[in-house]
């Protein structure tokens, strides 16, 4: 399974499953992701796992193409992702995730095709305040984000008495990072 996701929104913009990993097969779906999702020239960085597909020459060279930049997996770290570690375990524990199995590649497709339709456009993400990655991809979790604060705050007003504290944030997250840098006093923190 190749599967490209923009944490910013969560939605998984490019997916495939094929019977073999290789760079030119990753560098196509790459490529056809930059066109469909119509990003040619924007400033994006592809972080990727270390495994070869993924460090090939091939990739690497549509990238340039592209106008992409590379970030890779830090050495011996297997979780250096969480954004597609949540989503990989979302994934394998759906009811109805074949724990045996595929039993052809065409049932495979198939399957993670019904996945990524309920994740991207069912699936209220927990991480970006119970919107679907689609609906932030195209940025209308603004005004429903915004709704959702008048109601609570509605609620709130009509019935103090039942609000121990502010209402909950529904302001939607600005700044999305992968593996922030640490502080100095962070550093320090962690070291003692």
């Amino acid at each position: 399974l190749y599967m490209i996701v923009d944490i910013w929104s969560r939605k998984i913009v490019g997916w495939e499953v094929y019977d073999k990993e290789t760079g030119e097969l990753a560098s196509e779906l790459v490529r056809r992701t930059v066109l469909a999702e119509q990003c040619t020239g924007a400033d994006l960085v592809l972080h990727a796992d270390n495994g070869g597909p993924q460090r090939s020459a091939t990739l690497r060279a549509t990238l340039d193409k592209l106008g992409l930049r590379s970030s890779f997996s830090r050495p011996r770290v297997s979780d250096d992702n969480a954004y597609s570690e949540s989503l990989f375990r979302t994934m394998k524990y759906r009811h109805e995730f074949p724990v045996d199995g595929f039993e052809s590649i065409e049932a495979a497709r198939d399957w993670v095709l019904g996945f990524v339709t309920w994740y991207n456009e069912e699936h209220h993400h927990s991480g970006i305040e119970f919107v679907s990655p689609s609906l932030r991809h195209k940025r209308a979790d603004i005004a429903i984000l915004a709704k959702r604060k008048r109601v609570y705050e509605d609620a709130r007003a009509a019935n103090p008495s039942r609000w121990s504290g502010p209402t909950r944030d529904w302001t939607p997250a600005t700044v999305v990072t992968l593996n922030p840098e640490k502080t100095a006093a962070e550093d320090l923190a962690a070291a003692a």
